[in-house]
C-alpha cells in the first residue's frame, strides 16, 4: 500500500425527512384530527480513528462521502426513520483543517476516537405539531433541513515516540532495520527512503516498547520545499525524542552537516530543537577520526548526549537504545 499523508475530501450529511400532512380516518372516530408525523433526522458524518491504518490512500482516491437521508414522516403520527451515520476510518495522527482558511477543525489521536465533521439535517415537523384551539385541521408541514456539506483537508502526522533525522545516506534506514522489524529500502544512493517508515523497538519484558520513525533525508532548503524533506518535516512534530544521525565515514565538515539539519528543523518549528535530542555518529566501522572529533565537540557545545554506532556490526546499538528508553521515561514522568 502506498503511503499517502495528505487528502482533501468532500463530506455531505443526510437531509432530514419532510414532515407529513395526514388526518386520522378511522371507523367510530368521527373527529380524527391531524396525524402527520415528523421527518427523520439526516445521518451525520464522523471520522473514526483506526490503529490498523497508516495512510490516507483510501481518502485520496475516494474523496466523496455522503450520509443517508432521513425518511419522511407518515400518517398515524409515525416519525420517519433517521438516516444512518456515515463513519470514515482514518489513521491515528490525522489532522483536519478547512482547505480554504486553514482553520483547525480537529484531530484523531487515539483508536476509536471520533470526530463529528458534518451534522445531519433536522427532520421537518408534521401537521400534528401545528394543531391548536384555533386551527384544529392544519394543512401545514415543514420540509426537512439540508445536512451540512463541506470540504476537509486531511493531513497525517505520524505518531512516533522517536524520530530519526539526518542528511541522505546518514544510515537512518539501516538503523531502523536493525533495531526493529521494519524493512525500509537500503541502498548506496541519496533518497532511498521516499516515505516515512515506522518500527517498534522492544528491549525486553521489563521495558515498554516504543515506536521509531525513519524520516526521509533532509537537505539544505528543505523547510522551503527543497528535496523530499519538506513533505515529511510535519512527521517530526509529534516525536518526543529526536535522533540526529551523522555519517562518520564521509568527507567534508561534520559540523556544517549538523548545522544544516538544525537550521531546517528550526525554520520549520523552533520548538523541535528544544526537545530531547541525541547526536549519533553512524558507520563507526569506517569512521574518519576528524569527523568523530567534530561530532563530540558539537555535542559538548550543545549539551547533548553523543553516541557512535555501527548498525552493520551492531556496535553501540544497545547503549543507544538504553539512552533513548531513559529519555522517553523522563518525558513521560
Amino acid at each position: 500500500m502506498n503511503f499517502v499523508d495528505e487528502a482533501v475530501i468532500h463530506v455531505q450529511a443526510g437531509r432530514g425527512g419532510n414532515g407529513c400532512v395526514a388526518f386520522r380516518r378511522e371507523k367510530f372516530v368521527p373527529r380524527g384530527g391531524p396525524a402527520g408525523g415528523d421527518g427523520g433526522l439526516g445521518g451525520s458524518v464522523y471520522l473514526l480513528g483506526d490503529s490498523q491504518l497508516n495512510t490516507l490512500q483510501q481518502q485520496r482516491f475516494n474523496p466523496h462521502y455522503r450520509a443517508q437521508r432521513g425518511r419522511h414522516g407518515e400518517g398515524s403520527n409515525r416519525t420517519g426513520r433517521s438516516g444512518e451515520d456515515l463513519i470514515v476510518r482514518v489513521p491515528l495522527g490525522t489532522v483536519v483543517r478547512d482547505p480554504r482558511s486553514g482553520a483547525f477543525v480537529g484531530e484523531i489521536l487515539e483508536d476509536k476516537e471520533s470526530l463529528l465533521v458534518a451534522t445531519g439535517g433536522r427532520g421537518g415537523r408534521g401537521n400534528a405539531r401545528f394543531a391548536s384551539a384555533t386551527n384544529q385541521a392544519p394543512r401545514r408541514a415543514d420540509p426537512g433541513e439540508e445536512g451540512e456539506e463541506r470540504s476537509l483537508q486531511l493531513e497525517l502526522k505520524l505518531l512516533a515516540d522517536v524520530g530519526v533525522v539526518g542528511l541522505p545516506n546518514a544510515g537512518k534506514s539501516t538503523l531502523i532495520g536493525v533495531v526493529s522489524a521494519a524493512t525500509p529500502k537500503i541502498a548506496d544512493y541519496p533518497f532511498t527512503t521516499l516515505t516515512p517508515q515506522l518500527g517498534v523497538v522492544s528491549l525486553g519484558l521489563d521495558s515498554d516498547p516504543f515506536v521509531i520513525a525513519d524520516l526521509p533525508g533532509l537537505i539544505a532548503g528543505a523547510s522551503d520545499g527543497a528535496g523530499l524533506g519538506h513533505r515529511f518535516l510535519r512527521h517530526v512534530e509529534r516525536c518526543r525524542v529526536l535522533l540526529h544521525l551523522v555519517d562518520l565515514s564521509s568527507e567534508g565538515s561534520a559540523t556544517e552537516e549538523i548545522e544544516t539539519i538544525e537550521r531546517e528543523l528550526r525554520e520549520f518549528d523552533a520548538d523541535l530543537l528544544r526537545r530531547p535530542r541525541l547526536l549519533v555518529g553512524t558507520k563507526l566501522d569506517a569512521a574518519r577520526a576528524e569527523r568523530r572529533d567534530e561530532l563530540r565537540a558539537a555535542a559538548e557545545r550543545r549539551l547533548l548526549g553523543c553516541h557512535e554506532i555501527s548498525s552493520v556490526a551492531h556496535d553501540g546499538i544497545g547503549a543507544l537504545l538504553q539512552t533513548v528508553q531513559h529519555l522517553l521515561a523522563q518525558e513521560a514522568a
